[in-house]
């Protein structure tokens, strides 16, 4: 049986993910107590309630997030999110924020989904989080996009730079359709390759971003493996 790796981030209630965005609220619509009312006596429901913006927790990009004539979260394929051969890359925090294209050059990325191990998950839900995050160049990105990539994601802040008010890598991911996925966590637990990766969001029309339960299906461990 594959061994399965969860990726993602906790969402919980007053949770921070970016500095300036509100926190999700996570509330009853319904309690256990007053749904009683309803049903036979012994049966009981909790209809929660939440409201956040779409950027919240680990999330995935469509190219609508970016570009108003992208491809929003329901026109994505799930072959562009689910059951994609991964591949991740070693780019530790301590060593420099910016990964460039080198960090990929002697890799086969063609049709894969690249996964950015920094590190910087470390500090996750810290003041440290929101500054000094590592990102992707963007030669970086323009060689990830001619090499074809699946989906791109990251275990920091932003793959951009939050310094660059043009978001390159954004820009250059999302116009060639590739998926982006931020704030991943647990990579370190991952092989170099000899996985497949899923980051499904929910199919909502209009919408560019959404919260995923991104997780890892290990099915071989070479010698590409941590330790």
């Amino acid at each position: 049986m594959p061994r399965l790796v969860d990726l993602s981030h906790e969402i919980e209630h007053g949770l921070e993910t970016y500095r300036g965005l509100p926190p999700p609220v996570i509330t009853e619509f319904m309690s256990r107590e007053r749904s009683r009312d309803h049903y036979a006596p012994g049966t009981e429901f909790h209809i929660g309630r939440i409201e956040m913006v779409a950027n919240t927790g680990t999330y995935l990009d469509s190219p609508f997030h970016r570009h108003a004539d992208g491809v929003d979260l329901a026109g994505l394929e799930l072959e562009q999110l689910a059951n994609l051969e991964g591949i991740v890359v070693r780019a530790p925090y301590e060593r420099g924020r910016a990964i460039d294209a080198s960090a990929f050059a002697v890799l086969d990325v063609r049709g894969r989904a690249v996964l950015v191990n920094t590190g910087f998950d470390r500090h996750w839900r810290t003041e440290r989080y929101f500054s000094g995050h590592s990102f992707l160049t963007e030669a970086a990105a323009a060689w990830l996009v001619a090499q074809h990539v699946a989906l791109v994601g990251i275990d920091s802040l932003n793959l951009d730079d939050t310094a660059d008010a043009r978001r390159p890598v954004h820009t250059r991911l999302l116009a060639a359709g590739i998926p982006v996925v931020e704030h991943l966590t647990n990579l370190a637990a991952l092989p170099d390759r000899g996985f497949r990766f899923f980051a499904v969001p929910p199919k909502v029309k209009g919408f560019g971003t959404f919260p995923v339960r991104a997780f890892a299906s290990v099915e071989w461990c070479g010698r590409g493996c941590p330790g």
